[in-house]
C-alpha cells in the first residue's frame, strides 16, 4: 500500500503549484516544515489539499503501519465549580451558583474502582479551579484512587490545576510535580492550551495561565519523566497563523523534552458559551474538509511526535474515522462520561464501547489495538503486509 500511496502522491505533486511541491518533499525527507510553510497548507484547496490528505496518510503509515490505538479510559470531572470561567466554557459554574457540583474523595474513588472492574486501565481527573483545590486536594484524589485500585493509570490535573495548586500551596512547580509523581500520579493531559498564543488567551481566557506557565509546567513534568498530553483548541477567534504558531512551540517543547505522547486537535463547539456569537471569526473552519485539513497539516508539521488523535466527541465517529485516514493514528477513550464538550452543545454522546470503536477502526481496514495512556500496546500485533 505504501508503494501506491507513494506513487498517487508522485502523479499530483507532477500538476501542483511549485511552493506546495516544495513544502510536500520536506514533509516526504523528514524535514521540518517551517511556520511559512505551514500556514501556506492551511490555505491549499483543491488538487493540492489532496496531496496534502495524502501525505499525511503516507507519514502516518511510515510511523504506525496500518495499526490504530484506542485506550479503555473513564473521564472523572470532579467539580464545575470555576473562577475562572473561561469564555468558551459551557461546563464551569461559578462557585455561589446552585447549579455547581463537587464530588467527594469517596465519589471519585468509587468511580475509579467501577472504571476498573468494567476493564478501564486509566482515569482522566480533571476539574474546575474552586476555591478549595489546592495541591493537598489533588494528592488527596491520586492517593485514595491508587489505594483502592492501585494498578490503574492516573491521567490527572491540567497545567492550569496544577500551576494553582502549587501557588496555592505556597510551592514551585517542580516541587508541586514531584510530590504528585511520588503520590502516583501518572502521565498529565496537556489541556488548558487552547491557542497558545496570548493574544487569544486574552480574549479567550484572559484568566488562565499564559503561554510562557503553560509551557513551564509541560516542560518541567517532562524533565521529570512525566508524560503527557498536547492539545489544541480551534475554530474561535485564532487566526490560521496561530494556529501554526501554536504547533510550533509543541514541536520545540518536543524537541527538547520528547515528553509528548500525543497530540490532539480539539475543534471547538460554539454553543451554550459567551463565544457563541464569534465563534470561527476568521471564517476558515466551515466544513468537514476544513478539519480533516488540520489534523493533516499538524501529521506534517509535528513531525517528531508519533501520534496524532482524533476526538470523536468532538468531530463525532463518522467524521473522526476519517481523520484516521488523513495522518491521525489514535482514536482516543471509551470515555464512560463525557461533562466538558457536552455541556458546549456537543451531540455525539459520553461513551463508546470497544466494540463500537474497534468496528469504526475495522471499517477502513486498520487493525484496531487497545494500548496503554503511553502507547504500550496491551494486546498482540498481527502480522502487517507493507507492500
Amino acid at each position: 500500500m505504501t508503494k501506491v500511496t507513494m506513487s498517487l502522491i508522485e502523479n499530483k505533486l507532477k500538476a501542483i503549484e511549485p511552493e506546495v511541491h516544495e513544502i510536500i518533499d520536506k514533509a516526504l525527507d523528514g524535514r521540518p516544515i517551517s511556520v511559512k510553510d505551514g500556514l501556506k497548507l492551511m490555505h491549499v484547496q483543491d488538487e493540492e489539499l489532496d496531496c496534502l490528505l495524502k501525505t499525511a496518510d503516507l507519514l502516518r503509515q511510515r510511523k504506525v503501519g496500518e495499526i490504530v490505538t484506542y485506550v479503555f479510559n473513564r473521564n472523572i470531572n470532579f467539580t464545575n465549580q470555576c473562577t475562572i470561567r473561561c469564555k468558551f466554557c459551557a461546563y464551569s459554574e461559578d462557585p455561589s451558583s446552585n447549579k455547581g457540583v463537587f464530588l467527594s474523595i469517596p465519589e471519585i474513588q468509587r468511580k475509579a474502582k467501577e472504571a476498573w472492574e468494567l476493564g478501564a486501565t486509566e482515569v482522566c481527573i480533571q476539574g474546575g479551579i474552586a476555591p478549595q483545590t489546592n495541591l493537598d486536594f489533588y494528592i488527596q484524589i491520586i492517593k485514595a484512587i491508587k489505594s483502592l485500585v492501585p494498578r490503574i493509570h492516573v491521567h490527572g490535573f491540567s497545567p492550569m490545576e496544577i500551576y494553582t495548586g502549587a501557588q496555592r500551596s505556597g510551592l514551585s512547580i517542580k516541587t508541586a510535580l514531584q510530590l504528585l509523581k511520588k503520590e502516583g500520579l501518572d502521565s498529565i493531559p496537556g489541556t488548558a492550551a487552547e491557542i497558545l498564543v496570548d493574544r487569544v488567551r486574552n480574549l479567550i481566557c484572559p484568566e488562565k495561565i499564559s503561554v510562557k506557565s503553560w509551557i513551564e509546567v509541560i516542560s518541567t513534568a517532562h524533565q521529570l519523566k512525566i508524560p503527557t498530553t498536547a492539545t489544541m483548541l480551534y475554530g474561535h477567534v485564532e487566526t490560521a497563523e496561530e494556529r501554526i504558531q501554536h504547533l510550533k512551540i509543541i514541536r520545540d517543547i518536543q524537541d527538547r523534552t520528547a515528553g509528548f505522547t500525543e497530540f490532539i486537535p480539539l475543534a471547538f463547539i460554539n454553543l451554550n458559551n459567551a463565544l457563541e456569537l464569534q465563534a470561527n471569526v476568521h471564517g476558515d473552519i466551515k466544513n468537514p474538509t476544513d478539519h480533516l485539513k488540520l489534523i493533516a497539516i499538524s501529521r506534517l508539521f509535528l513531525h517528531n511526535v508519533k501520534n496524532i488523535q482524533v476526538s470523536w466527541v468532538k468531530l463525532g465517529p463518522q467524521l473522526a474515522q476519517k481523520g484516521l485516514q488523513v495522518g491521525a493514528n489514535d482514536f482516543g477513550g471509551t470515555l464512560m462520561e463525557e461533562n466538558i464538550s457536552r455541556s458546549a452543545g456537543a451531540i455525539y454522546g459520553e461513551s463508546l464501547e470497544v466494540s463500537q470503536i474497534r468496528a469504526l477502526i475495522q471499517e477502513i481496514n486498520r487493525i484496531p489495538i487497545q494500548r496503554s495512556t503511553t502507547y504500550d500496546y496491551l494486546q498482540p500485533i498481527p502480522a502487517q503486509n507493507s507492500s
